[in-house]
């Protein structure tokens, strides 16, 4: 059994920031727990913009806190975020995400990340080993 605590991870090199500030990702659960996925709490500040494509994961969002909007870059859609939304990246969409307040964001990535993944310039994770 794997039981952790947000508020300790938050302490440890399981939080990561992205180099431009727009958000923050505490991975507690990551592809060395064996799991088969990664599990994340993921912060979008407020009034932030952020372009992602996950070329090499799917992920599973929920959103616990906040209001914002995703957009599919693939046909323009627009979705409206806030607390009980999911949404499902389950074509390696390419989105834009829209923080209008902060997002408090439940992640899931399959396959798993190791840990200190920040995003490419495709907006994509790379797979590490």
């Amino acid at each position: 059994m794997i039981v952790r605590d947000l508020n300790e991870c938050e302490q440890t090199e399981r939080k990561v920031v992205s180099p431009d500030g727009k958000w923050q990702s505490v991975r507690m659960l990551l592809k060395g727990d064996n799991m088969g996925y990664s599990f994340h709490i993921t912060t979008i500040f407020a009034g932030q913009e952020c372009q992602f494509h996950y070329q090499n994961h799917f992920e599973s969002v929920f959103c616990m806190e906040g209001e914002g909007e995703i957009e599919s870059r693939e046909d323009g859609k627009v979705y409206p975020i806030k607390p009980g939304t999911l949404y499902n990246l389950n074509e390696h969409d390419r989105h834009t995400l829209r923080a209008f307040s902060e997002l408090k964001l439940a992640c899931v990535f399959n396959p798993p990340v190791t840990g200190q993944e920040v995003h490419n310039a495709e907006g994509a994770y790379e797979l590490l080993d």
